[in-house]
């Protein structure tokens, strides 16, 4: 779960550029601008409760699998802090519901966690009859609801978002290199920014989103909505066929893997998600 990094100033981009070519497991964000470091953050007691039969886990890189999903307590970045996370699930009938409680202190520029729920590739396979890969060609689409909540009003730096993967092979395994990586971010707090450099202001889904364009070794595009929200209903493609239009994404490419969970910088908070869900075709 590690991967290399290059301590920068907190001005510059870095959880992406400071990520490595090899051994990536976490998305690739990073924080815009400067943000002083915290202290490390007062006790204060989060509620967190997992539903009757429900799961729960605090261990780094627990799995959690759930039909055609898995939740991964992803603490990929922890070496540039200290705290804790943990993750559970309350159910799956119909929607999947989720949750995820965190406490980090340490660098203010580096992501710690990627806590999420997946669906398909993440360095590998954990459940059969995902759906994926799909190729863009096949114009399938990617419908998903999600309604969560975050608390408290104040849980630090960190965003909800989708991290969509992709990869030129129609059955890429552990040791494949993604090509693109697409993010599409929600939710964000305490000065939380995307890789890469502002391309343009798009129009997807009745919302506006600004989209960033960075590469470490492969390309990373990131739609960031430009007003936080804690309920998306999206078809996923259409943030593929905006990359498509510009020349940037070719059809070519397959669909490898679905996340959506929440990136975490510093400080202390909760993501629970009520309902969450994933068409393909």
């Amino acid at each position: 779960m590690l991967r290399k990094r290059f301590l920068l100033p907190a001005a510059v981009l870095t959880a992406a550029a400071v990520a490595a070519v090899t051994g990536l497991r976490g998305p690739t964000d990073s924080i815009a601008g400067t943000v002083p470091a915290p202290a490390a953050p007062a006790p204060e007691t989060i509620a967190v409760q997992a539903a009757p039969g429900g799961t729960r886990s605090c261990t780094p890189g627990a799995e959690i699998p759930r039909a055609k999903f898995w939740l991964n307590n992803n603490q990929w970045g922890k070496e540039s802090g200290t705290g804790t996370q943990c993750i559970w699930d309350t159910g799956t009938r119909g929607n999947l519901s989720w949750g995820t409680s965190w406490r980090w202190a340490g660098q203010a520029n580096s992501v710690k966690t990627y806590a999420s729920v997946v669906r398909g590739w993440h360095w590998g396979w954990k459940a059969q009859r995902t759906g994926l890969p799909t190729q863009l060609s096949a114009r399938k689409p990617i419908k998903t609801s999600w309604t969560y909540a975050v608390s408290p009003q104040n849980p630090g730096t960190m965003n909800v978002a989708y991290d969509l993967w992709f990869h030129a092979l129609p059955q890429p395994d552990w040791m494949h290199q993604p090509t693109d990586e697409v993010m599409i971010w929600l939710y964000r707090s305490g000065g939380a920014g995307p890789l890469g450099t502002k391309q343009a202001t798009v129009t997807i889904a009745g919302t506006t989103w600004d989209l960033y364009r960075g590469d470490i070794g492969w390309n990373v595009f990131s739609f960031v909505r430009t007003g936080n929200t804690t309920s998306a209903d999206l078809d996923l493609t259409r943030f593929t066929d905006d990359l498509t239009a510009r020349g940037w994404l070719p059809r070519t490419k397959y669909l490898s893997g679905i996340q959506a969970g929440t990136e975490v910088f510093t400080g202390q908070g909760a993501l629970h998600t009520s309902a969450y869900s994933v068409k393909i075709g």
